[in-house]
Parts: structure tokens; sequence; C-alpha cells
């Protein structure tokens, strides 16, 4: 299956924990169990969501994944925005950062909406 290795957006989404990853090493001691794991955690999300629905049966499957990822990536943008207000991050860092999850975010928008789930035609179903 492995369909999603392929997906630019899954390995920009890659990229995006990567460099999460390391800037938020820089976050203070007390914030291991605060901020730097929630942030790790829901840019994982936005990768690992990716490929989970990559991996499911059916279009809708699919489509249900991109969008809990577009979610993780938003998560993730205002945790970076929290951080630079309490003075852990520089604006510039959380710049570069915004704009990546912005294009991660819009594509994998994109993608979702060319696999929305049909409506079943039949009984109850819409009349052509």
């Amino acid at each position: 299956m492995n369909r999603f290795k392929n997906l630019d957006i899954w390995k920009d989404a890659i990229t995006l924990a990567k460099n999460v990853h390391v800037l938020s090493a820089t976050l203070p001691k007390e914030e291991t169990y605060g901020l730097r794991s929630q942030l790790r955690r829901a840019a994982v999300s936005v990768a690992s969501n990716i490929a989970e629905g990559a991996g499911r049966n059916s279009n809708g499957e699919f489509h249900q994944f991109l969008g809990i990822a577009i979610g993780s990536a938003f998560e993730v943008d205002t945790q970076l925005i929290i951080g630079a207000e309490l003075g852990y991050f520089s604006k510039d860092a959380v710049a570069a950062l915004t704009k990546d999850i912005e294009s991660i975010a819009n594509r994998t928008f994109k993608l979702q909406q060319t696999l929305k789930p049909t409506t079943r035609q039949g009984v109850g179903g819409p009349k052509a």
C-alpha cells in the first residue's frame, strides 16, 4: 500500500515534525510535559494522519483523516504562536514554520476535496 510515501504533503509534514522537534528542544525544562510535548505530538499527528488515511479502505476514510491532519497542523500553528507570545520562540522562527504549515494545510485541503465521499442514491436519497 505505502502510497502515502509518494505524497509531497506527507514528506513536507515529516519535515515539519522534524523542524518542530528541533525548535521545541529550546523550550525551558518546565515545558517538557507541557508545550514541548503538545507541540511534538501535534506535529507528528499531521504526517501520521495523512499516512493512516492513505492506508484506509475508502476515499471517505482518507478524506476524514486528511481533515484530522489539517486540524493538527492548525494546532501546531496555534502552539507556536503561544510559544512566541511567551517569549520562547523568535517571531522569525514561528513565521517560517507558519508558512510551511499553511502550505501543508492548503495542499491537504485540496487533496481532501478530490476525495469527497459520494452520496448514496436510492431509498431516501436525493433524486436527479
